[in-house]
């Protein structure tokens, strides 16, 4: 088969000082979000750009803090044992679920601040967070995780080699689910973009975020054989249930209202 060169987590070292693929996508995902609002703002007068500035000075530690609070909880047997690894978030390990609830709560708590519409807010929010998923997923295949199930020579083929090298994992090909995601979450990113300038009802944009990114989520977490499980459920499935629910109490009420 030959040499399987593959992708380090560390693009950089200078000394003791590490630059992770992980944090440079984070990072990247960042800014770029910035300028996706930036742009939908062109056309809305209800909030001022430097809102989102504020909201990420407070909402970036805190959201990195919630996802990385909530994979441990749901592994916490694991950092019981290793209370000294709770915080290594350079080695991986945030879950999505606790950095969307973490920052939903710091830009409510905003939003009442500073009296501006908080579904007005998570409209507009929604893109560049679709968008910011499928970059980050990245941060996945780097770290060498997210992945799915055993799978043949054959099914990897279809792969780029590069894809191909990182997913043999432990002697095996493995599904590589975190590119599934990704390339859903870019789809759902440009069909947002488009309903965004349509939609005449606050909240169902981010409605519809809800609801495609949860079932689609649903459904590629059976594929995933490293799941956060709370007794025999896999988390995510049965966070993106409830998001469902969520999604569809709002388009509803949406739709009944005039």
């Amino acid at each position: 088969m030959g040499v399987m060169v593959v992708l380090k987590p560390v693009l950089l070292q200078i000394g003791t000082i590490k630059i992770r693929w992980y944090g440079l996508l984070i990072v990247a995902s960042i800014f770029i979000s910035l300028f996706i609002i930036n742009k939908l703002l062109k056309k809305e007068k209800f909030v001022e750009f430097e809102f989102f500035l504020d909201f990420l000075i407070y909402g970036i530690p805190i959201s990195i803090l919630g996802a990385r609070l909530y994979y441990v909880l749901f592994n916490y047997k694991y950092y019981f044992k290793n209370p000294e690894l709770i915080f290594s978030i350079w080695r991986g390990g945030l879950a999505i679920h606790g950095a969307i609830f973490s920052g939903a709560a710091v830009l409510y708590y905003l939003s009442r601040k500073r009296n501006v519409s908080f579904l007005k807010l998570l409209d507009i929010i929604s893109p560049a967070l679709a968008f910011g998923q499928s970059v980050g997923r990245w941060g996945n295949f780097f770290n060498r995780e997210a992945y799915g199930r055993i799978v043949s020579l054959e099914y990897i083929n279809h792969f780029p080699d590069f894809l191909k090298k990182q997913m043999y994992i432990g002697g095996t090909y493995r599904e590589p689910t975190f590119l599934y995601e990704s390339l859903f979450n870019l789809i759902l990113f440009f069909c947002l973009m488009i309903y965004y300038n349509f939609s005449d009802k606050d909240g169902n944009t981010f409605a519809y975020y809800l609801l495609f990114y949860s079932s689609a989520r649903y459904v590629i977490e059976d594929f995933r054989v490293d799941s956060l499980m709370l007794a025999d459920f896999q988390v995510a499935q049965l966070v993106s249930i409830s998001l469902i629910m969520m999604s569809l109490f709002i388009i509803v009420k949406n739709s009944t209202n005039n």
